[in-house]
């Protein structure tokens, strides 16, 4: 692919500036050579600054169905309902020992509820929904809210979330906040956001300073509690600020608009979308869909109505969209003629699917969209480097940002990631042991990830993401297995029917894959309408014959016993919301779908079984 046909970068990024430090000891610290600039005191300040600048502009809109038209708030409109919510906030003593909770999806409510609570140097926390929801004993909801002991919990309705109050109501004392106006069983939020501003909410205002708590953000907890994450203002502006001085357009044009469905209790959707907006004046659109069976059709409604400046999801969004705009020219043409460029994260980007996007975008205006992505975790909000340049193929995560270093350390045939910088939490709350695990000796953010330089001697030319540490693990033959490659290539060797993979063989002499489904694309496969169980569908002959393919293909493209698997398991049972086998996002947790599936496991070692499939002569 050419510079020409790819387009032209320089107009969207600032050039990667990276400088290197090679140690003594073999470790080699990373840094950008552009230093960070001054950073907003608070986020608070991002509001402030447009609602005097562009009150009309639109901040936030919402819409209940793709057949109703987008209800929106402007920052003006904004600010004086910040402002007002947050004179109740200080008139219920709330604070960093009594924070604000927030149980439900995205919504213009849950936005200014959280934003009020910031304004004056609260904290707020958004949980998943799905603690709430999806779960079967509520005790990760539980353990979170003991830990928090929040002195406000705000639901969108009191009765989609009757049961998981109903599980915490002995742990706390906080009021009950609803965005439905009818409960009776709560405040309303409306009522809150009515309040009449007292002279205190300015004086609280000024008192907030870089190192007072924003939120609290778990982490998804592969085993055990969750972790709330300490996030702090300097953190959240640091993060942003750095953001702007690799995506140099943000402050070069006046036109930012998000469509998104990221969940705000990720620092993916929360830290780096919702605030990528806030901090440029952009107008944010929440997408009521998400890349699942039944909601993705809302999503591209809304695409159809609203098209982003950048089009940021996880991969398995760029799975369904791929098949969307191939259906559909008007949508394929507006989607590659106006989006900037297509952002990826939550998880590595197949090459199959970064393909099928390169060659429809050639197709259909002649050049490539840029696609890009970045790196990071809750505990660096998230961003800690960046992707601000056009890579040759998925997976480049960039340089470090601004103001933030990497310290890369050898670990076995790998090195070992960490980070240190502004944007790095302080630690996790209430807990100070895990705190100082969490840290080496310099200070460096023990973040447990490996990468590779893409090529050595020229780091600005990026980094790619290596897989867990943990997750890594030998064979008999002392053989490394790097999980997250094989993953990767694993998904898409494939394609379409696996929507992801689950690498093990632990103390074994080969890999073996459970594999988590598509079952739309295995339903296809087989040629059974919607009503076939799974069960009958992931049995299917036809379904088993192309998976056979795909392993097939995967041991054509490397021999060697640590890159491809000898067997695999399609998995019945969709990943567990309450074993965390499954983030927010999407992404599967190795580790726990070990713990949780060892009778799977055993399956696939048991030479006699008929349930695993094998890789066609």
């Amino acid at each position: 692919m050419t510079s020409a046909t790819r387009g032209d970068a320089s107009s969207l990024f600032a050039t990667p500036k990276t400088v290197a430090e090679h140690r003594a000891d073999g470790s080699i610290v990373l840094r950008s050579g552009e230093p960070l600039r001054d950073c907003a005191r608070c986020i608070g300040d991002w509001l402030e600054h447009f609602a005097r600048q562009t009150p009309d502009a639109i901040f936030l809109a919402e819409r209940d169905s793709a057949d109703t038209p987008w209800a929106t708030v402007t920052y003006a409109g904004a600010l004086r309902r910040v402002r007002a919510a947050a004179s109740w906030i200080l008139a219920q003593g709330l604070g960093a020992e009594r924070p604000i909770v927030i149980l439900s999806d995205n919504s213009i409510d849950h936005a200014l509820l959280a934003l009020a609570a910031q304004h004056v140097g609260v904290p707020s926390a958004a949980i998943s929904p799905a603690y709430s929801l999806m779960s079967r004993d509520f005790d990760k909801l539980k353990s979170m809210i003991a830990l928090l002991e929040p002195g406000a919990i705000y639901v969108s309705a009191t009765k989609p979330f009757a049961a998981a109050l109903a599980a915490i109501k002995p742990l706390h004392k906080a009021r009950i906040i609803s965005g439905n106006a009818g409960d009776a069983d709560a405040l309303a939020f409306r009522a809150i956001a009515a309040t009449a501003e007292t002279p205190d909410v300015a004086k609280a205002f000024a008192a907030v300073t870089p190192d007072a708590i924003a939120k609290f953000l778990f982490t998804s907890g592969s085993t055990g509690t969750p972790k709330a994450v300490i996030n702090t203002q300097r953190m959240l502006t640091s993060s942003q600020q750095a953001k702007a001085q690799t995506w140099t357009f943000l402050e070069q044009s006046d036109d930012l608009v998000i469509l998104d469905w990221l969940p705000w209790s990720h620092t993916f959707g929360a830290n780096h979308n919702f605030n990528l907006v806030l901090r440029n004046g952009g107008s944010l659109y929440i997408d009521g869909g998400k890349p699942a069976p039944g909601l993705f059709a809302t999503s591209l409604a809304n695409l159809k109505n609203v098209m982003p400046t950048v089009y940021f999801n996880v991969p398995r969004g760029f799975d369904m969209l791929i098949a969307a705009l191939r259906g559909d020219d008007d949508l394929r043409r507006r989607f590659f003629n106006e989006v900037k460029f297509a952002f990826y994260a939550g998880a590595a980007l197949p090459q199959n699917l970064w393909d099928a996007l390169e060659e429809l975008s050639i197709k259909t205006v002649g050049r490539a969209m840029p696609m890009v992505s970045a790196w990071g975790s809750t505990e660096t909000s998230p961003l800690a480097t960046d992707c601000h340049f056009l890579a040759e193929r998925s997976g480049n995560i960039g340089v470090p940002i601004p103001g933030t270093e990497l310290k890369l350390v050898n670990s076995g045939d790998k090195l070992e990631v960490r980070v240190r910088g502004p944007n790095v939490t302080p630690g996790y709350w209430k807990a100070p042991e895990l705190t100082r695990r969490a840290f080496d000796e310099e200070g460096f953010y023990l973040i447990g990830d490996a990468v590779k330089l893409a090529e050595f001697g020229r780091p600005e030319r990026g980094l790619f993401f290596d897989g867990r540490v943990a997750e890594d693990f030998k064979l008999n033959s002392g053989t490394w297995v790097s999980v997250g490659t094989l993953r990767v290539a694993g998904i898409a060797a494939l394609a379409p029917l696996a929507q992801d993979i689950v690498v093990t063989g632990h103390g074994g002499d080969e890999v073996r894959f459970l594999v988590i489904p598509n079952i739309v694309a295995c339903r296809a496969q087989a040629g059974l309408g919607e009503s076939a169980a799974v069960s009958e569908v992931i049995g299917d002959d036809r379904v088993r014959s192309a998976i056979a393919l795909g392993l097939a293909k995967l041991k054509a493209q490397g021999s060697n016993s640590s890159s491809h698997a000898t067997r695999a398991l399609l998995l019945a049972e969709p990943p567990s919301v309450d074993g965390g086998e499954i983030t927010d996002k999407g992404y599967i947790n190795q580790r726990a779908v070990l713990t949780l599936r060892v009778d799977a496991v055993a399956t696939l070692n048991d030479d006699a079984s008929t349930e695993w499939i094998g890789p066609s002569p």
